[in-house]
């Protein structure tokens, strides 16, 4: 048997029957009817195309004013946020400028009280230098020169009444009897026959001050069997001594060589440049020395301290006795004479001839 193939019509044959199926058939009576129908619906027609043209301008304005408007209002967010943004900085600012007047203020008050002082330094300078200007006219010509004189005699006449204070409190005496050997001072150096020069007492005239001598123990021959007393007793011996050399020097306006720490029996003088044996060994040493500021203290006592520099300290001492005496223009007895040299010292500046020395 043979198979039924399906009937497929071709595509014109369907337009062909759409197009039968849509095709009306209009009577010619019907036919002028129809006509203005269809004349006044392509009138309709037409006008409905113009007003749909006409709405799609009004749409196309209506979009194109809610873009322009949309962009209006992005920019106008753009705007608040840089105003907010430039408020948050103008607030910074303002904070900044705060802090900046204050402490313009402070620098005010601060500049202020600057000119203040510098205006009342100003005033007792212009003060000063009028009398400065006053000094120097009373002080210029004959006359200034014997009023000069004047004033000198008057600071010395209040020296010797210092300075006889000063011996009234530590009075440097004569004192003879039998002393130990080793006296540092001997205002006598002569012996009565028949006491050997060996002997541990001799019968001369020593110098005490405050009633202490000043005796001078053998410091390699210290042992435990020294006396401890007589050690304490030069020990405060010294410290006199230095307190005297001190409110004199002070007085005198005379700045010491060699300064003191005054402790009394444990008084120290201080050696701004000590000498120091340079070797190549020690040259490290020497450098730290040399650049350190601090001056070396040299003990003023005995007891419980290296000799050397005990002696070297009592060498200072005297240095010290020298230089016031130089300054007075009185000579030295010599470095191993020191309560000698005081009590010259002291003798000198409360005699009457002492307001007339140049």
């Amino acid at each position: 048997m043979e198979s039924k193939k399906p009937i497929v019509k071709a595509p014109e044959e369907k337009r062909e029957v759409q197009l039968d199926q849509r095709a009306k058939i209009i009577d010619w009576e019907d036919y002028e009817q129809e006509l203005a129908r269809l004349c006044s619906l392509t009138s309709a027609f037409e006008e409905a195309r113009k007003k749909k043209n006409a709405l799609g301008q009004k749409l196309n304005s209506f979009i194109q004013v809610e873009a322009e408007s949309l962009s209006q209002s992005n920019e106008l967010d753009q705007m608040r946020e840089r105003l907010e943004y430039r408020k948050l900085v103008m607030g910074n600012m303002s904070m900044d400028s705060k802090v900046v007047k204050e402490k313009v203020r402070k620098q005010e008050e601060l500049l202020s009280a600057k000119i203040r002082s510098l205006l009342a330094g100003g005033t007792s300078l212009s003060v000063a230098s009028r009398r400065m200007q006053d000094s120097s006219k009373s002080v210029s010509g004959e006359k200034g020169y014997d009023h000069l004189k004047k004033l000198q005699r008057l600071l010395r006449v209040r020296q010797r009444c210092l300075v006889s204070q000063v011996s009234f409190l530590y009075p440097v005496k004569v004192m003879v009897g039998k002393v130990p050997e080793q006296e540092l001072e001997s205002f006598s150096s002569s012996v009565k026959p028949g006491v050997s020069s060996g002997s541990k007492f001799i019968n001369q005239a020593s110098l005490t001050i405050s009633g202490l001598h000043l005796t001078m123990i053998p410091f390699t021959k210290m042992s435990f069997f020294t006396d401890k007393k007589e050690i304490q007793r030069s020990s405060t011996a010294l410290g006199y001594v230095a307190h005297v050399v001190s409110l004199v020097a002070s007085y005198l306006h005379v700045p010491l060589r060699y300064p003191f720490r005054l402790g009394g029996s444990r008084s120290y003088i201080q050696d701004c440049a000590p000498s120091i044996e340079h070797s190549t060994s020690s040259s490290a040493m020497d450098a730290t020395i040399m650049t350190s500021t601090k001056p070396m203290e040299f003990p003023l006592f005995i007891e419980g301290q290296d000799s050397t520099r005990a002696a070297y300290a009592v060498f200072l001492l005297n240095k010290d006795l020298e230089q016031l005496l130089n300054f007075i223009g009185v000579k030295s007895l010599g470095p191993r004479h020191i309560l000698a040299n005081l009590k010259e010292l002291l003798r000198t500046i409360v005699s009457p001839e002492y307001q007339y020395m140049i």
